[in-house]
């Protein structure tokens, strides 16, 4: 019966060291997608600001030199 419960308590050490280990993994993505999301954000507005709105439109209207 001691074996028993030694050998459970074992097994429930290895599990909380394991979940804390993905909890902290979890952690560290969740602060990566937060850090991408602000940067694309970023991105987003800096593209937005060179690109005038219509601009595309009338690129794709023109004809070819070649025409």
């Amino acid at each position: 019966m001691e074996e028993r419960i030694t050998e459970l308590e074992l097994r429930f050490m290895q599990q909380e060291r394991t979940i804390q280990e993905l909890n902290e993994t979890v952690f560290r993505q969740e602060q990566s997608i937060t850090r991408l999301e602000r940067q694309l954000q970023l991105l987003s507005e800096q593209f937005r600001s060179f690109e005038p709105a219509g601009t595309l439109d009338l690129v794709e209207d023109e004809r070819p030199p070649h025409y």
